[in-house]
């Protein structure tokens, strides 16, 4: 068996081997603790028949946890100063592949159709960048790939945000996003001092499993997460209140934000964070009529 990557020794002699320097603006904080990989990938439930698609694999402290347990890994690495250490670190591993490209402007599914046409089953596994996590998470989602599910580390604040339940303060438009598609839940708080450099706040681990259908019915997903945003645009504000600033001609047309608030059965002064994902999508298909362009 290799040796870990994922130790401060190790870490500390690939770092001075190559001269490299953290960069801040891509939010790079290498694991140093080789316990909380090996739980992340039993997390991911892994198996000789899976793909997994990382991102931002830094020197491949994950990515070898992820090769010795899956049948092949395809890693996105954004940092070209990166691409000669990962080449070095993970050459006992055949089934690695690196692509040097922003996931955000990638085409996930043509990069499945040409790489994992061998595997059962492909699951996300990543310790995400914190400055650009929601917008990954979004596009995986939004982008329907055929993926079973998403098992990546990110900040604890934004994971709370993804695994909260109506009335709580963390519960908003993030939540009913991804709980629309996935369900999601917290399965470990991993401490800032296993990082190097040291980020400022803990970390968790979040499992989002894909539904067979998404977790409400509505006639527009987009017209659902535009409600969805404009009811929590000013949290203290009523329901009311961010319909009325935030739909077209919202102030001239107050009685048809009544009409499909009593249709949907919703008091007009509740506010967005005590509604369940099932009363946003009563609320969405109720102003769809009046308000869709």
């Amino acid at each position: 068996m290799q040796k870990d990557i994922a130790t401060p020794v190790r870490t500390k002699e690939i770092m001075e081997k190559y001269g490299f320097s953290f960069k801040k603006s891509l939010g790079q904080n290498f694991l140093i603790d080789p316990n909380i990989l090996r739980n992340i990938t039993e997390y991911a439930g892994l198996t000789k028949e899976t793909g997994v698609i990382e991102i931002g694999p830094g020197i491949g402290a994950l990515t070898e946890h992820l090769a010795r347990t899956a049948k092949k890994v395809v890693a996105y690495e954004i940092d070209q100063r990166l691409l000669p250490i990962l080449a070095d670190t993970l050459a006992p591993y055949d089934n690695v592949k690196i692509i040097h490209e922003d996931i955000l402007k990638a085409d996930i599914h043509q990069m499945i159709e040409k790489e994992f046409a061998e595997v059962k089953e492909i699951m996300v596994v990543a310790n995400l960048p914190y400055y650009v996590t929601t917008p990954i998470i979004l596009k995986l989602l939004e982008e329907k790939l055929p993926i079973r599910g998403i098992v990546v580390m990110l900040q604890k604040e934004v994971g709370d945000r993804i695994a909260a339940k109506p009335g709580t303060k963390e519960y908003g438009s993030l939540s009913i996003a991804i709980q629309y598609y996935t369900t999601a839940e917290t399965v470990m708080i991993v401490p800032k001092s296993v990082f190097v450099p040291q980020p400022n706040v803990d970390s968790a681990v979040i499992r989002m499993l894909l539904r067979e259908r998404p977790a409400v019915s509505v006639k527009d997903e987009r017209f659902f997460f535009h409600i969805t945003k404009m009811s929590f645009a000013q949290r203290r504000k009523t329901l009311m209140n961010n319909l009325t600033s935030g739909l077209p001609d919202g102030k001239k047309r107050k009685s048809d934000i009544v009409s499909a608030l009593e249709l949907a059965g919703i008091e007009p002064s509740r506010r967005g964070e005590t509604l369940s994902m099932d009363e946003f999508a009563a609320l969405s298909e109720a102003l769809y009529p009046l308000f869709s362009d």
